[in-house]
This record gives structure tokens, C-alpha cells and sequence, in this order.
């Protein structure tokens, strides 16, 4: 085991220096600006080290891979469960802490062990496996479609605001089977909580509109995997209907959106892919993988809690204390170098691994290489407006995400026959569209839904 006084010091203007209790803070603008030295830094205290994720939360940070995989697939001695946290029991963790709502128990998959959560994660996989693709695809086309739609006249857009984030949320409410009145409010509940202003409002809102959403499945199922949830022989009660449905949400649309953000960032900006012809699928394919290697959008998560008091390759653990993995550290390992090289495009830890690993990866890509390739087609000589230097990143340890994104573009004409038929080349016999006004914060659903029947 290393000893703290032969540590080389903290990366400079981490607020380590001043830190006597030793625990490295990951919150903050030095993390957020190159969390990849806070890592770094880190490797020196053996697989994991001691940090604190926001005011007065402690964790230990699993940074090598092979220790987290450990972690990841050894179930019986890591339990997902956090009522077993032994901090928010001694009454420890400050009520307002921003990682509560991320860390918080709730009867859902994620956060259940044993035959409990056997049964939550089959009714999940079990209703996301009858998903069809190519429907998933074209749905994915249409929504991005009308949303390019919205920008390209301007010749501008912030492709977080303006794209990724709708892209992912919209694609969800038809996945859900959203009715037009319920998915303006699903979106609108979503929205907020990425924005952060309200989050009690925006979670109350979002809470309703699922409620609504499960009593209307009740009553009149569809082809969607609320209703296949409700059918599935788990018998899932209302309640965890809606907390599964929350689950499917929180870890579906914000990291997708990260996803395809991160990619457009690295196409954009990384001349070996801008050299490229952009509309080639093998180049969004890569760009998507290396993403996942190298800014996986959940950055640090995946709380576990050792169930007795436990060593982990030398580093000591306490039954109940809070275990985090950082898969961006674990897949930057350096004792992996070789098989980032050669290996699998898939050894990457950016969807988990064991059985808490990501059961939606093959919609989730599908959807972040769909909405990838279609804005590149459709405004093919698309742009970064800044120069990438220029970019911020979200602080906080959970997400790996840009503030903003702003691209630029020649103006294009809005098709609206873009839902029906493959993009016409607007030659001078093209009958022109008219430019259509921006919906309203609380109409982005109905508003699609009504293009799409055009």
C-alpha cells in the first residue's frame, strides 16, 4: 500500500492542497476543466482512492479496471441497495447534498440486489428486447429531421440545446407510447431537471406526467415498453411501474444526449476525423466508440456498498460505506493500453458491466449513431462556431457533458416533406417551405407529432 507521505502532490489548483482530511475533491471547476489529472493523481493511492463528491459526502473512487470490475460482477460482497449507506444513516450527509438525488434509494432496478432485482431487471430487458430497429431507426430519422427542420434556416445552433437533448427526449416518448398532452409535459419535467433550476417542481412534473401516462397504459395498451413492462409476468405494481419508468429515463436520456454531443464534439473538432468524408457511417461508429472510451458520459457512478468490512487489492473497506467506480478512470487504466489498441471496441466499461450493466446499449448506440449521421447528411459542411478551446464542461463528477455547443452552417431551406421522403436535392424547381415558428418550450411533442402527419 502506497503511504501518504511519498504522494506526489495534488494537480495544481486542486483544492487538495488545503484538504486536511486527505480526500480529494471531485466538484468544482478544476475537476470539471481536466478531470483526466484528477485520475491521474489518483492512481498513486492504489485501485482506489479517497475522495469527497460534493461538501461532506465521502466515497472511495475505484480508478483501475480490473478492481472495478471486481467491484461491477461481485454482487455478494457489493450491494447496489443504498439503505445500506452507512454516512446518510449516522445522519451524516447533508439533506440538501446535490448527490443525494443521484445516490438516494428508490425501488427500481439499479438499486436492488438478489432475487429483487432479478425480477425488476427481467421485466426491463425483457420489454426493451421487443423493440423492433428498424422502426427505432426510422423513428430516430423523423425526429431528427423535424428538429433540423427548426434551426437551418439561422445557418446556427447549440447542438446540445437544439439537438441532442430533444433528439434523445422525443425518441423516448414514442418508446413510451406518449400521448401528445402527457410527452409536452415529459419533456418539459426532463428539460428542467437538466437545467437544474427547479428540480423539486420539475421532478413533481415529471412524476405526474408518468403517473398519468401508466393509468392511461392500463387502460388502453399499445406497442410500446410502458405498456410491455405492465404486461411482463413480473407484475410490477403502479408504483414500480414509475420508478422503472424514471430508471429508463434518468439513465437513458441524459447520457444518449452526452453521447451524441461528445461525438459531434470529437467529429468537429479531431482533424483526423474532419479530414474525412463525413457522411461515411464507419467514422460515426468510431468517433461513438472512442467517446466511450474516453469520455464515457457517466463519468462516476455506480454506488456500491461493501456488505462487511473488506480489502480491495490493499485498500481497506468498511461494510456500508459508499464505493463509487469512475469508468472514465478505469477505461483510461494504464495497464490497459494494449487492448484499447487491439482488442474489442467493446472492452470499455461506458455501459457498466455484471449484472447491473446497461440493458438498453443496442437501442442507446443505435439512437447516438442515427442522430450522428443525419445532422452531418443533412448539413454536410457544418461546423464548430468556437474554436474548441473555447468549450466548457459541466461541473460535477456524474456527467462527462459540454455546456454548449455552437455549430454553424450554410442556411438550408426546411423540408417539410423530410418525414415522408429522402431529402430532395431542392434543385430550382422545388417548390419552397415555409420557415415554421419554434414550438413553444411546452409543445415539442404535439408539435412533432403533427408535422410528422403531414
Amino acid at each position: 500500500m502506497h503511504h501518504h507521505s511519498e504522494l506526489q502532490a495534488p494537480p495544481p489548483g486542486c483544492p487538495a492542497h488545503n484538504n486536511g482530511g486527505g480526500r480529494i475533491p471531485l466538484y468544482g471547476e478544476e475537476f470539471a476543466a481536466d478531470p483526466d489529472a484528477f485520475y491521474e493523481h489518483m492512481r498513486q493511492y492504489g485501485p482506489a482512492a479517497p475522495v469527497e463528491i460534493s461538501p461532506g459526502v465521502h466515497a472511495t473512487l475505484v480508478t483501475e479496471y480490473a478492481a472495478a470490475l471486481h467491484v461491477l460482477q461481485n454482487t455478494d460482497a457489493f450491494a447496489r441497495d443504498s439503505r445500506r449507506w452507512r454516512a446518510l444513516n449516522e445522519g451524516r450527509i447533508p439533506q440538501d447534498s446535490p448527490a443525494l438525488p443521484m445516490l438516494g434509494y428508490r425501488p427500481n432496478a439499479l438499486f436492488s440486489d438478489g432475487s429483487e432485482h432479478l425480477r425488476l431487471r427481467q421485466a426491463v430487458t425483457d420489454s426493451i428486447a421487443r423493440l423492433d430497429s428498424h422502426r427505432l431507426s426510422r423513428h430516430v430519422e423523423h425526429v431528427s429531421a423535424y428538429l433540423i427542420n427548426q434551426f437551418c434556416a439561422r445557418g446556427s445552433a447549440d447542438l446540445i440545446e437544439d439537438y441532442a437533448k430533444l433528439v434523445v427526449l422525443l425518441v423516448f416518448n414514442e418508446l413510451f407510447g406518449c400521448p401528445p398532452d402527457i410527452g409536452d409535459r415529459l419533456v418539459a419535467g426532463m428539460s428542467a431537471l437538466f437545467d437544474g433550476t427547479d428540480p423539486e417542481a420539475a421532478n413533481a412534473e415529471l412524476t405526474r406526467s408518468l403517473v398519468d401516462l401508466v393509468h392511461l397504459k392500463r387502460r388502453k395498451p399499445g406497442a410500446d415498453i410502458t405498456s410491455w413492462l405492465m404486461q411482463h409476468h413480473a407484475g410490477l405494481n403502479d408504483e414500480e411501474m414509475i420508478h422503472q419508468l424514471i430508471m429508463l429515463l434518468g439513465a437513458g436520456t441524459e447520457p444518449v444526449q452526452t453521447v451524441i454531443a461528445n461525438a459531434l464534439h470529437l467529429l468537429l473538432s479531431d482533424e483526423r476525423y474532419a479530414g474525412g468524408q463525413h457522411g461515411a457511417g464507419l467514422l460515426v461508429e468510431d468517433a461513438i466508440s472512442e467517446v466511450l472510451w474516453f469520455s464515457p458520459p457517466i463519468a462516476n457512478y455506480a454506488a456500491h456498498y461493501p456488505m462487511r468490512d473488506t480489502d480491495l487489492s490493499g485498500v481497506r473497506l468498511k461494510a456500508g460505506d459508499l464505493v463509487m467506480i469512475s469508468f472514465a478512470a478505469a477505461n483510461a487504466d494504464p495497464a490497459l493500453s494494449e487492448a484499447r489498441h487491439t482488442l474489442s471496441k467493446r472492452a470499455h466499461l461506458a455501459w457498466g458491466a455484471g449484472p447491473h450493466a446497461c440493458p438498453a446499449k443496442d437501442p442507446a448506440q443505435l439512437i447516438a449513431v442515427t442522430a450522428v449521421e443525419k445532422l452531418l447528411n443533412q448539413l454536410p459542411d457544418i461546423e464548430l462556431a468556437v474554436t474548441p478551446d473555447k468549450l466548457t464542461w459541466r461541473p460535477g463528477i456524474f456527467a462527462r457533458a459540454l455546456t454548449g455547443l455552437p455549430a454553424q452552417f450554410t442556411p438550408a431551406r426546411p423540408d417539410h416533406r423530410a418525414a415522408r421522403v429522402p431529402h430532395q436535392d431542392g434543385g430550382p424547381g422545388a417548390a419552397p417551405a415555409l420557415p415554421q415558428p419554434k414550438p413553444e418550450k411546452t409543445s415539442w411533442w404535439s408539435s412533432f407529432l403533427s408535422w410528422r402527419r403531414v
